[in-house]
């Protein structure tokens, strides 16, 4: 009965420990992928920060040309103000690193240029200056180089409850979303790569990658090149996987 007991209590001591050693495994398991974020956004930043603020640039250009008020005595004007500013603030997108003072004062800089324009109409040009700045700023979020406070900053956009549903809910509510987020969690993978594992192809699997890049949850890192999970996407993933063992545990 003695030896019984003694090997019953061995075996829950063994349970115990195996226990701990999954937890142990697991923290290391989540570590090491924080490792390998880390590490492909700080290669992100160093090879390719210049092109990535040289396309947000290109796109201003554009969507500026597109977007601002036609007959406008001051269009030109305005237009050369809107892309120093424009430029200007892309360059932290090479420097690697933006304070959130630095980003604040920008803000601030659209409020003073917004208050010299007379005209009502000027609304839409500095509604499309503001869209993006704030494009920029979502990238450097997205690359680690801006890290946003936890509190909301009054007057900002981006935290109604559309704005959680479309940039986080929305995006993850869909097994093949997930299943390239949860694959991009472990390592960067390619086209090729994602549509083995989702079982889509071509326009299919593209228009579910370019939902995940146009939230900030993934980054391509060039054209036609490897696709790595954001800093974003990878707190929401952990996020949720934090979320699913509290509700399966409760």
């Amino acid at each position: 009965m003695g030896a019984a007991f003694g090997t019953l209590t061995e075996i829950r001591e063994l349970k115990t420990e195996i226990s701990g050693l999954r937890t142990d495994l697991k923290r290391f398991i989540e570590h090491a992928n924080q490792q390998h974020v880390a590490t492909v956004l700080g290669d992100l930043r160093k090879n390719y920060a210049g092109l990535f603020s040289d396309h947000q640039v290109e796109n201003a250009k554009t969507d500026l040309s597109a977007h601002m008020v036609g007959e406008c005595g001051m269009r030109e004007k305005c237009y050369q103000v809107f892309m120093n500013f424009l430029q200007t603030t892309s360059k932290h997108i090479r420097d690697g690193e933006v304070s959130d003072e630095i980003i604040q004062s920008y803000r601030e800089q659209i409020k003073a240029l917004r208050a010299k324009g007379s005209s009502d109409r000027c609304d839409t040009c500095f509604t499309e200056v503001y869209r993006l700045f704030e494009k920029q700023v979502d990238l450097m979020q997205s690359l680690g180089i801006y890290q946003k406070p936890g509190e909301n900053i009054p007057d900002q956009p981006g935290t109604t409850d559309e704005s959680v549903v479309k940039n986080i809910l929305e995006p993850v509510a869909n097994v093949q979303r997930f299943q390239i987020l949860k694959a991009l969690s472990a390592q960067t993978r390619t086209f090729s790569d994602l549509s083995g594992i989702t079982g889509l192809k071509g326009g299919n699997l593209l228009f579910h990658i370019r939902k995940l890049l146009d939230c900030g949850l993934i980054l391509q890192r060039h054209e036609r090149g490897d696709y790595i999970i954001t800093d974003r996407g990878y707190k929401t993933m952990t996020a949720i996987a934090e979320l699913h063992r509290q509700v399966t545990h409760s």
